[in-house]
């Protein structure tokens, strides 16, 4: 089997309200528990002894991950809904759940996808953003410890509006919406309880991002850069997928990004073979957990030049 001769099930439905699949309820309805659950904490706070809310508190951050690369991101790719003005909505509460721009992301996610972890050019630059070569060394991959806990500093917001701006006016207002949904909500909650904003939520909102970009390491970390059916790094785990809505199928979702959640086990099997003999990486864990992997690969490529200055 070659690439060129993959065909892809489109999803389809008779739905009046879905786009692809009523099956789409799902990932809504996290979304939708995800802003409940986010407002939640604000009335539990003042309530609620310490210890509970610190564990609610770090399950609002893994729910931060999963929102990011379960609901945010298929929602990219497949909006769920007929209605532009739902799907619109949607994102507007999608900005105020994780407490950025839906529309913004869409640009953030769709320039990785221009570069799929892409190496530095001769000027030392990358096509993707997120790339894990971005910001690392003698052209290898970035040291996890930065990647993690440094990239939530390094969106450059005038980029992503030249590239938002390209797409039209339109984009830029419904991004800038969400953007001032979210910053209202953060002055409402502080004018009521500015020790919650800061002391409490800004933390745990910090660190559900550090997940998010370490799963987002471990998802490219070992894949291949020049060889699309390998751009991604695959995690098959049943509870993991359900959770995260397939996005663990990260190899098969970068080498056809269309995909529908709900086909992407059928994807998989359809170029299981093709991906043995590429060599795609997969590993046992969740990627946030890929650094416990057992066949993890040196950071440090032993066979590769490394880069010299021009």
């Amino acid at each position: 089997m070659t690439s060129d001769a993959i065909k892809i099930d489109r999803v389809t439905t008779d739905s009046r309200i879905f786009a692809f699949t009523r099956w789409d309820v799902l990932p809504f309805a996290a979304g939708l528990f995800h802003l409940a659950y986010f407002f939640a904490l604000f009335f539990l706070y003042p309530h609620t002894p310490l210890w509970i809310m610190l564990i609610l508190g770090f399950l609002y951050s893994l729910m931060i991950n999963a929102n990011i690369n379960g609901v945010g991101h298929n929602f990219i790719h497949n909006p769920f809904f007929r209605s532009k003005l739902v799907n619109r909505l949607f994102g507007v509460t999608q900005s105020i759940a994780c407490c950025f721009s839906q529309t913004y992301y869409d640009v953030v996610h769709m320039q990785h996808h221009k570069g799929n972890s892409d190496r530095k050019d001769e000027n030392g630059d990358t096509i993707d953003w997120l790339s894990i070569y971005r910001h690392g060394h003698d052209n290898e991959v970035e040291n996890p410890w930065s990647y993690v806990f440094l990239s939530f500093f390094r969106d450059n917001p005038a980029a992503i509006k030249r590239e938002l701006r390209k797409r039209g006016e339109a984009e830029v207002r419904w991004g800038n919406i969400e953007l001032a949904a979210v910053v209202l909500t953060m002055i409402v909650m502080a004018w009521f309880n500015w020790r919650y904003v800061v002391f409490y939520f800004l933390p745990f909102f910090y660190l559900g991002h550090c997940f998010s970009y370490l799963n987002g390491y471990f998802r490219h970390y070992g894949a291949e850069p020049d060889k699309p059916i390998a751009w991604g790094v695959s995690s098959y785990g049943k509870i993991y997928n359900w959770l995260f809505f397939y996005n663990g199928y990260h190899a098969e979702h970068h080498f056809r990004p269309k995909v529908h959640w709900t086909k992407m086990e059928r994807f998989h099997e359809q170029i299981n073979e093709l991906q043995r003999q590429e060599g795609v990486r997969v590993i046992e864990h969740a990627h946030m957990l890929g650094f416990l992997d057992r066949n993890l690969p040196p950071r440090k490529d032993p066979d590769r030049e490394p880069a010299t200055a021009s």
